[in-house]
């Protein structure tokens, strides 16, 4: 779960709900003041719903169209197939090289200590609880954990486990990803992990994934499905009754594991199924275990993952006051029990509901019990519940130090992930001819429109539709405020700098800054010397950034990702916020182009710092772009993989985007137009030396080379308080 999710929401709708602002920065922003404007701030966020919406609406008529057990069964099918091409695929099966390193005897069950290795030497820690009593071999149950605190020995997971061994059943449960043992980016001065949170390490780790096509869910199934081959290698378990139930994240692992594993025979997920829909209606997006990308894009919703176990007995487990919206779990039933009725097995699928709040409560348990009781023994268990003697986290340890980082070694999702990268590094392209060039070029440009779904055509070279918000007047020049249309429910706040002078038309720049339009738009600042020096500047606010960025929760989530939810939504629709923000750019170029006082032959992009990927990106689709230059710009994406923790780059990102370009190659792309790399910036946001920055830009610098003029291509650093006219006095002649 995101952490400060509630919070996070009730800050965003209270800077909503705010009155006008002042106009501020001297009066450069303007939009807060406008009652057409109010939820400004949610523009981005919204916009991505109603495309999520297109996509669930299309996915309802679907699901009406299926009337007879053929059709679900393709669907099951097809659910199952993109499930696992979006999750990366799944490893191999190697030897799990399971041992029982501790037995913990209690009078009527044990707990045995289990390290296994789900891929080689990436250890996982379990523990194993078995009745003394009874016949074997017993019905076994998987129990993924959710993001609790002390991970298995969570004292609600305890309950749970030991009554359910109590009653007859093995049960297993493992620490998952970032929890209990095995912290994925340990601190061994601090003792814990580098980010708090384990649901930041997931989706810090997550986004490395989705750079090569992967996500972490891949890793923490893998770990699930491995777990179950652990499981069924047991003697005394019968591999024909096999279970799976598990609350939150571990709710959501026992969706994707009985989506996924015909082994499992009854699921009992608990306070995690709701609908998209309402997801994003209420608490958006959760962390990056918990979403798959194009999910939306391909037609999947919550639903789906009971259609892929079924026809098998399935037990919704709801809280009214949960933070997953119980309007989404009801209707999910509903939708899901129809087709359940057209499978002829409607008493195979249940739901039950308590009023109460997040978590595996004792009414829940209760119901979990009887529904494994009628399908697993033959007869619903009503049994009470006791209360069991809770052990400690470090009694339950299955390493010496309570963490396989310190006491085994061996991999990471990070270590683990780098080798699937250094798999996917293409060498460096070697031509030996321009039309060799030409064909790159072209090549990149396509790739650029498919993965950023950025198509040539989405700009009709057209002024977009403007709105104008008055004008102040400055020493030479003077400041029109307006908006102008980028697509659709989309608008973007603009400044556009006109100098005073009269007669020829003039160059242009649009000019795109992280912090937005009014960030170097100050007396002296960027833009006035740029206007000073002769040009029409248009400086914008592109969605999400500037007066329309949503408000943060100042947690970890918006310190290290940054508009989470936005570029979320946009990865599960197949609509990457990076590509938006592109058509934003273009668009910017359109209405420059066509003013009757700015020269369409020079016109110039500048991005800088979150603005600068962005105008990147537009440029390699957009030849009216006469020249580039990139200040403060994430180096490449390769090194978001190679450095372990990361910051701002969320918004950057597009899935599996590593297996068709790096950022260098759009660079090399837009040759021979000139383009500045001016202080490129490492995956936390730190100035890189100019040398290194080179190294990694080399195959670009061969492309400006066989161009004709390698100097088109500069790779420098800004000097401490050197002026913008004096670092870009070459690139602006």
């Amino acid at each position: 779960m995101k952490a400060k999710t509630i919070a996070a929401l009730a800050l965003c709708l209270c800077a909503i709900a705010q009155p006008a602002m002042s106009q501020g920065r001297d009066g450069l922003e303007f939009l807060s003041s406008l009652e057409d404007f109010r939820q400004i701030r949610s523009m981005t966020f919204q916009h991505m719903r109603r495309l999520a919406d297109v996509l669930l609406d299309e996915r309802a008529r679907q699901i009406k169209e299926l009337s007879n057990k053929n059709q679900i069964a393709v669907r099951q099918t097809n659910i199952r197939a993109r499930m696992t091409q979006a999750l990366g695929g799944f490893p191999e099966r190697t030897p799990l090289n399971a041992r029982t390193v501790a037995v913990m005897e209690q009078p009527d069950y044990r707990i045995e200590k289990v390290i296994f290795e789900s891929q080689p030497r990436f250890y996982v820690t379990a523990n194993l609880y078995l009745p003394r009593n009874g016949k074997r071999p017993f019905p076994g149950i998987l129990f993924p954990l959710g993001h609790e605190e002390g991970a298995k020995a969570h004292s609600a997971w305890q309950q749970v486990l030991v009554s359910l061994a109590r009653r007859g059943y093995v049960a297993l449960a493992w620490d998952t990803l970032g929890q209990g043992e095995r912290v994925q980016l340990y601190d061994e001065d601090s003792g814990e992990s580098k980010l708090v949170h384990s649901t930041t390490e997931h989706t810090v780790l997550g986004i490395q994934c989705l750079l090569i096509g992967d996500t972490l869910a891949r890793y923490t199934i893998w770990d699930g499905l491995r777990a179950l081959d652990y499981l069924l290698s047991r003697p005394e378990v019968d591999s024909a009754r096999i279970g799976c139930t598990g609350n939150s994240g571990g709710g959501t692992h026992t969706s994707y594991l009985s989506a996924l594993d015909d082994r499992i025979k009854v699921a009992a997920p608990s306070c995690y199924l709701t609908s998209w829909r309402r997801l994003l209606e209420t608490i958006g997006p959760q962390d990056a275990e918990q979403c798959v990308p194009f999910w939306l894009q391909n037609g999947l919703d919550h639903p789906d993952f009971i259609y892929a176990f079924g026809p098998k007995p399935f037990l919704m487990l709801s809280a009214m006051r949960d933070f997953f919206s119980i309007t989404g779990a009801r209707e999910t039933f509903a939708e899901a029990k129809r087709v359940y009725n057209v499978m002829g097995i409607e008493d195979q699928l249940q739901m039950v509901e308590t009023d109460d709040g997040h978590g595996y409560s004792k009414p829940r348990r209760l119901a979990a019990y009887r529904w494994f009781g009628r399908w697993l023994k033959g007869a619903e268990d009503l049994e009470p519940e006791k209360e069991v003697e809770v052990a400690s986290e470090s009694d339950l340890w299955c390493t010496q130090t309570g963490q396989v980082a310190t006491s085994l070694g061996g991999e990471t999702v990070f270590s683990l992930n780098q080798k699937r990268v250094d798999r996917l590094r293409r060498r460096p392209p070697e031509w030996s001819s321009a039309s060799e060039l030409d064909a790159y070029r072209n090549a990149i440009r396509t790739e650029v429109e498919r993965v950023a779904a950025l198509s040539s055509s989405t700009s009709d070279r057209r002024a977009p539709a403007v709105s104008s918000f008055g004008a102040l007047a400055r020493s030479g020049y003077r400041i029109e405020k307006l908006i102008y249309e980028s697509e659709p429910g989309i608008k973007v706040p603009a400044l556009l700098f006109v100098p005073e002078s009269s007669g020829a038309r003039k160059p242009a720049v649009i000019y795109v800054h992280g912090r937005g339009k009014a960030a170097g738009a100050g007396a002296e600042g960027d833009v006035e010397q740029l206007v000073q020096s002769g040009f029409v500047v248009l400086s914008v606010d592109l969605r999400g950034m500037g007066e329309t960025r949503v408000a943060g929760d100042n947690g970890d989530f918006s310190r290290y990702f940054g508009d989470y939810d936005s570029a979320m939504t946009g990865l599960l629709a197949g609509r990457p916020l990076v590509g938006m923000r592109a058509l934003d750019v273009r668009r910017g170029i359109d209405l420059l182009v066509s003013r009757s006082d700015v020269d369409s032959q020079r016109v110039f992009a500048f991005g800088k710092d979150k603005g600068a990927v962005p105008t990147l990106y537009a440029a390699v689709v957009d030849s009216r772009i006469q020249r580039l230059a990139l200040e403060g710009m994430l180096v490449s994406y390769h090194a978001v993989t190679a450095q372990r923790i990361h910051r701002q780059v969320f918004e950057d990102v597009i899935v599996a985007v590593l297996k068709s370009f790096d950022l260098p190659d759009l660079v090399a792309a837009i040759s021979p137009r000139p383009v500045w790399i001016v202080d490129a910036a490492n995956p936390l946001g730190q100035r890189m030396e100019a040398d290194a920055v080179r190294a990694q830009y080399a195959s670009a610098g061969k492309a400006f080379r066989l161009s004709g003029d390698a100097g088109r291509l500069q790779i420098v650093e800004r000097r401490p308080g050197a002026s913008f006219s004096r670092t870009y006095q070459e690139w602006m002649r």
